[in-house]
């Protein structure tokens, strides 16, 4: 799902990034029908997946061949979206340029942002709709001192929605991070946990001071609605 965002603390501060060349960073889930992951594993994998491009040295290093692309991603109005694919689709997704990121059974492929307008054609006939998972189970507590990416728990949105809204989360607290925290959790493969916040800890995190995620609501919710809080350890005071 489409799913742009403003940055937190500053929403309908007006600037010129709507003028600028839009391009939409694109994110494909595997979904094959006999065997779909958990909609928590799905939702952390999406949230690695981008920061798994965002550290990529195609991405870091000033001369990389993403590094324009990303920069001028980063430059307009940011957007994931997210895709559908299975059987040979995924296949030929998995021919382009990009990275696979697992997780316990979730494969998401992360692309390097391409303009609005300008999808390949292998990712651009992928469905975006209709990308529904459930959990068996109640997920378990999250491990003492995972970063944690809670969701807002008076929000229902689709998966595909809420995986674009965790990378959006993870993309935050990335930038929010020194050199030496931004390695340390790269050397731990971008190690998180998805967790619904509890209905009275929700306020409170998202006046916390900690990244938030405030959507444009062009999908699914309203405009400026809060959607995650990215709770990393090190951007605690």
């Amino acid at each position: 799902m489409s799913s742009p965002f403003t940055d937190p603390g500053t929403p309908d501060r007006p600037d010129d990034r709507d003028e600028r060349q839009q391009y939409v960073l694109p994110l494909v889930v595997r979904l094959e029908r006999a065997d779909p992951p958990a909609r928590t594993d799905a939702l952390e994998t999406s949230a690695r997946a981008v920061l798994t491009l965002l550290a990529d040295p195609r991405v870091t290093d000033g001369g990389g061949e993403w590094a324009e692309r990303v920069a001028a991603w980063e430059d307009a109005r940011i957007r994931k979206v997210v895709r559908r694919a299975r059987g040979g689709e995924w296949r030929k997704a998995g021919e382009l340029p990009g990275i696979t990121v697992t997780g316990a059974a979730a494969e998401v492929r992360v692309f390097p942002p391409v303009p609005l307008d300008g999808w390949p054609k292998e990712l651009a006939k992928l469905q975006v709709s209709g990308t529904d998972l459930d959990d068996p189970a109640e997920p378990a507590p999250a491990a003492e001192g995972l970063p944690v990416l809670w969701l807002n728990p008076e929000l229902e949105m689709s998966a595909g929605k809420t995986m674009a809204q965790t990378g959006h989360a993870a993309q935050l607290a990335w930038w929010q991070l020194d050199d030496t925290r931004r390695k340390e959790w790269a050397g731990a493969g971008f190690a998180l946990a998805v967790r619904t916040a509890a209905p009275d800890a929700w306020a409170a995190l998202t006046v916390s001071g900690l990244p938030v995620v405030r959507d444009a609501g062009f999908t699914e919710i309203a405009p400026g609605s809060c959607t995650v809080v990215a709770d990393h350890p090190a951007l605690r005071g």
